[in-house]
């Protein structure tokens, strides 16, 4: 039983090594240009199928990152919604949609990867669809946002809509990532921390949801 319990932690340990090589390598270069050798070379594995063997092909690998971060940001984003209960703000709503993943990135400390790496592989549309699946289609907190937007707005077109909430989701990937890279270079940043990056994406994002709709005559 002792042996068996060690041989599980150590495959337990092996796969968050990887997982931490894998995120960091993906978020300084792109999925597509860091091999599965490499991966395992910075994980201290000396295996190369190493990677292969503990997820398989590399959007398991992706997906696997993706889930193990996507936890964190739903349980903000659930105590977010509790307490908005029915609110008719529609900045309440959009601080949901932002401050989750700035407040989430900020307790990682510097450096971190999250950001950086989302932004990479939502630049992947067949990437993009698995990161979706993790913190979109399979969290209740969204679904909870969604409807507490769709009260604030609810005469816009749904086309708009479906246009604004992947303007919203680019805003918020890209300003977290150029935030989370000047800070890991040691770089100037235009606001001080994170509250107040996440004050002025809420700025923009609710002016973006309130902007008129330009109808073809």
């Amino acid at each position: 039983m002792a042996g068996r319990m060690r041989r599980d932690e150590q495959v337990s340990a092996t796969r968050e090594a990887l997982l931490d090589a894998a995120e960091r390598l993906f978020a300084e270069h792109g999925v597509h240009a860091v091999a599965n050798r490499r991966i395992s070379l910075a994980a201290g594995q000396g295996n190369n199928a190493a990677v292969s063997y503990h997820f398989g092909a590399k959007t398991d690998l992706v997906r696997a990152i993706a889930r193990r971060h996507a936890e964190g940001v739903e349980v903000g984003r659930l105590r977010m919604v509790a307490e908005l209960g029915d609110s008719a703000d529609l900045r309440d709503w959009v601080a949901c949609a932002v401050r989750p993943v700035t407040e989430y990135v900020q307790a990682l400390g510097s450096p971190s990867w999250h950001g950086r790496f989302i932004a990479q592989v939502t630049a992947d549309p067949a990437l993009r669809a698995v990161t979706s699946d993790e913190f979109v289609a399979a969290s209740p907190s969204m679904r909870k946002l969604q409807e507490g937007m769709n009260r604030c707005l609810p005469d816009l077109p749904a086309e708009v809509r479906a246009e604004r909430t992947a303007m919203t989701r680019h805003l918020i990937t890209q300003m977290t990532a150029e935030r989370e890279r000047a800070l890991a270079d040691g770089k100037p940043t235009p606001r001080a921390s994170w509250r107040e990056t996440a004050n002025g994406l809420i700025d923009v994002i609710v002016a973006l949801w309130q902007a008129p709709v330009t109808r073809e005559s």
